[in-house]
């Protein structure tokens, strides 16, 4: 079965997202809906749309929302009552509130909807998350990522919490397995904006592991790295080069009984794990087209995970928030 599928938005984003449908096995790509003027008439060799309902008509399987997060909710309405499935760019929407009622509309209607948290399909984080399953490093006892580089001048409509931090919040909670139950946070404003720009948090996850997140679009290189400590040693993922390197915990006798009691560890085995480095977007439609012809959504961010991140984000903001005002 060949699935009918479109994009509307035709930002960064939208041209990935175009560019990987144009090519993607089992799927037929009809076209973009964009209505800017500075649009052209086609992307991928495929007419661009300016007028959505026309753009609906032409039938779609599936489609990916790849507009401004502020209009999210309104086109996933317009998608749901179509009967259309949707690949929506995370944040899945602008609050929560919002979020809550695009997961309970597409649930209500028997329609697949997912979340373009693309970090979740790096090869390194995929690894890292089967890994952890097998037990590499026994019990988590600590994720901490950093996440910053300079600002992207295509982000307007949220802040570095929503824009970027999104991505922390879904990975830690995914590889691990377990969701965040308290986050504490502080922001700042340093580039004149109206949304936050900096965010250092931490959190506690459901099973005891806690977490640190720094994150900011003021620094001049980028750096996205994720650090995973257990009882067994760490894995360090870098997803800007798709690395996974593991760090073994050493193995020592100790002979001075005034620090025997000390349950520390030494340096062990070093591994960098050679992996099949797919492109992370090309993943994710892979898994979406899947989940539309199967119903089987396990390998895919779902509305209600999505939605689980936009709360999250919302909770760092707001005591960022409380944080400056006392």
């Amino acid at each position: 079965m060949t699935l009918r599928a479109g994009v509307l938005g035709l930002g960064v984003m939208g041209r990935h997202h175009s560019r990987i449908l144009n090519n993607l096995e089992g799927v037929d790509f009809l076209g973009v809906y964009d209505p800017a003027d500075s649009v052209g008439p086609t992307v991928e060799g495929k007419p661009v749309y300016k007028n959505l309902d026309e753009f609906l008509d032409l039938g779609f399987d599936y489609c990916v929302v790849a507009a401004p997060t502020i209009y999210h909710l309104d086109i996933g309405k317009a998608l749901a009552e179509r009967g259309i499935h949707a690949l929506i760019e995370k944040p899945v929407a602008s609050t929560t509130v919002a979020a809550g009622e695009l997961r309970d509309l597409f649930a209500s209607k028997d329609l697949i909807g997912g979340v373009g948290h693309i970090e979740r399909y790096n090869p390194a984080v995929q690894s890292a998350r089967k890994r952890l399953e097998d037990g590499i490093l026994g019990e988590i006892y600590q994720i901490s990522t950093r996440r910053q580089g300079p600002f992207p001048g295509r982000i307007a409509d949220v802040g570095v919490i929503k824009d970027l931090a999104s991505h922390d919040i879904d990975l830690t909670a995914w590889v691990s397995q377990q969701k965040f139950v308290s986050v504490n946070a502080r922001t700042a404003h340093q580039s004149g904006r109206d949304h936050e720009d900096m965010l250092v948090a931490v959190g506690t996850l459901s099973g005891g592991t806690i977490t640190s997140h720094t994150v900011n679009w003021l620094t001049p290189f980028k750096e996205r790295t994720t650090v995973i400590t257990g009882e067994k040693g760490g894995l360090v993922i870098d997803t800007l080069t798709a690395d996974l390197t593991h760090f073994q915990n050493g193995t020592f006798g100790e002979s001075w009984s005034g620090v025997a009691a000390f349950r520390g560890v030494a340096e062990g085995d070093v591994t960098r794990f050679a992996l099949d480095k797919k492109e992370p977007l090309a993943a994710e439609h892979e898994a979406f087209r899947d989940a539309v012809l199967t119903g089987d959504v396990s390998h895919i961010v779902t509305l209600a995970e999505g939605t689980d991140v936009v709360r999250i984000a919302e909770e760092m903001a707001q005591d960022g928030l409380n944080s400056r005002l006392s």
